[in-house]
């Protein structure tokens, strides 16, 4: 029986971790730079370190805290090692197991020759990937004509086959051949013996930057973890961007044309508050979303309270420009967590509940403005409008600081099936009364792209209008059929 999540929220994607730094823990580095990018993905974690020999790797189901102990931490630093490799998934494409988990990793032994007759170099390798490849059916039936042998079902393994493929003595080399044979996103970091290469896609789809410490280096999904571990915010990876680590330095180089188009709910939801993405302070974008809100959805009310805690920077936002006092009307019992519960609607009515707790005090008699990131199936929504009126709000109205969330993400966020969406299925109003509230508003989408783009970036908005960056496989098949039916019109 499948599980459900009772938070109604879409689940992130991946963390990756990147440090090179001789004379450092680079292991408990790593560790700890996991737990800063613990809401990327809890289902597993795993940490590849290498001392210039070889590469040791421990991975395990759950949280970072529960994956690793003490005793797997004094194994790896034993080695002492100058390059740590770090991952913490949520499954976006194959099941959840422990083989699906991440890092991957080649020992390099009996490599493949490369068709000329000379045999393929023994290259350990071990990858972390955030993102999420399309189309690669035929790609997979091709490695396995080949003679590829798959030992995950994870769409990221197929890069690691392509670059076992193609290494002969040039990484850099290799992986511009492998990323020219997929599409999608995918934010990459990988290493060998004494390299360590961060990799972004042509669109940017995922965030990828790089920091200093010390006289070493660190790449991270997140600024956050390179500023939990002390080091400095150097910039981010840059679209079609690989960056190469090693003894001589920082290199950097362009395998694709850049085609921004990155993820507009890392800004909504994904990321944390004290990330800067692209250049733009996370928690900053999400108070001026809440301030747009305000301007674009204003309602006569008493005090506005969050959906905590994704919903706070944009309720401190709305409350501000509506010049309405924000305060805590939902207590969060940060001690249920993100944990999954077999089906059944009492029981995830029963954990919402236990996750959020009104504060009668506050809320009695008074007009209440809820604020929250989004709104994906609306059960919550639903559970916490009826909570609120039980604890004695008069009114009760929401407010949502990003447009209706209509379609699907190819690119790295585990989304539910488009029929489960509550947008596709009902009009604004339609969802007010599905949610019992007294009034509902969404964010247009050209007030967040006024507020995140300023005119200037672009993004992929494929999960509030259905279109996407890149084309979906279907897509192409399509378009394909389209063509050949226009030459025969020619022709005929």
């Amino acid at each position: 029986m499948p599980h459900v999540a009772v938070d109604d929220k879409l689940r992130e994607e991946c963390g990756v971790l990147g440090i090179f730094a001789r004379g450092l823990d680079v292991v408990r580095l790593g560790y700890f730079g996991l737990f800063a990018l613990q809401h990327r993905g809890q289902e597993s974690a795993g940490l590849a370190v290498s001392a210039g020999e070889g590469i040791a790797l421990h991975k395990g189901r759950g949280l970072v805290s529960e994956a690793f102990n003490e005793s797997h931490i004094a194994a790896l630093a034993a080695l002492n090692p100058h390059i740590a490799l770090g991952h913490v998934r949520y499954s976006t494409a194959g099941p959840s197991d422990l083989d699906n988990s991440q890092p991957l990793y080649d020992r390099g032994d009996n490599s493949p020759d490369h068709g000329d007759g000379s045999p393929g170099r023994s290259i350990p390798l071990a990858l972390a990937h955030n993102g999420n490849l399309i189309g690669m059916e035929r790609l997979k039936a091709e490695l396995a004509a080949q003679g590829a042998v798959f030992g995950t079902t994870s769409d990221s393994e197929m890069i690691l086959l392509l670059l076992r493929q193609y290494l002969t003595n040039d990484l850099k080399e290799a992986l511009i051949m492998a990323l020219n044979k997929v599409r999608g996103a995918y934010s990459l970091v990988l290493c060998t013996n004494n390299e360590l290469v961060g990799v972004r896609d042509p669109q940017g789809f995922r965030p990828l930057c790089l920091g200093r410490l010390g006289d070493g280096y660190i790449l991270a999904s997140e600024s956050a973890a390179i500023e939990a571990l002390g080091g400095e915010l150097w910039r981010d990876v840059e679209p079609g961007e690989m960056v190469v680590i090693d003894d001589t330095g920082v290199h950097f180089s362009r395998f694709a044309e850049a085609k921004p188009s990155s993820c507009i709910f890392e800004y909504v939801y994904f990321a944390r508050n004290d990330s800067i993405i692209d250049g733009q302070n996370v928690y900053e974008a999400r108070v001026a979303l809440g301030r747009r809100l305000a301007e674009e959805q204003p309602v006569i009310a008493d005090l506005v309270i969050s959906v905590p805690d994704s919903g706070t920077p944009a309720a401190i936002g709305y409350a501000a420009c509506s010049k309405l006092p924000y305060v805590e009307g939902l207590v969060k019992n940060r001690y249920v967590g993100r944990t999954f519960i077999q089906p059944g609607q009492a029981l995830r009515e029963l954990k919402v509940r236990l996750k959020f707790t009104p504060n009668p005090s506050v809320v009695r008699g008074k007009r209440i403005i809820i604020i929250d990131d989004s709104i994906v199936r609306g059960t919550t929504m639903k559970l916490l409008v009826s909570t609120l009126r039980q604890a004695g709000a008069s009114e009760v109205h929401v407010r949502v600081s990003c447009p209706p969330y209509i379609a699907p993400c190819h690119f790295g966020i585990d989304t539910p099936s488009t029929g489960e969406l509550v947008a596709t299925r009902y009009d604004t109003e339609g969802i007010r009364r599905m949610i019992g509230a007294d009034s509902l508003g969404y964010l247009s989408k050209e007030g967040m792209l006024k507020v995140l783009a300023g005119g200037q970036r672009q993004f992929c908005l494929g999960c509030f209008t259905g279109e996407y960056p890149v084309p979906l496989p279907h897509e192409e098949r399509a378009e394909a059929r389209r063509a050949e039916e226009d030459w025969g019109d020619v022709r005929g």
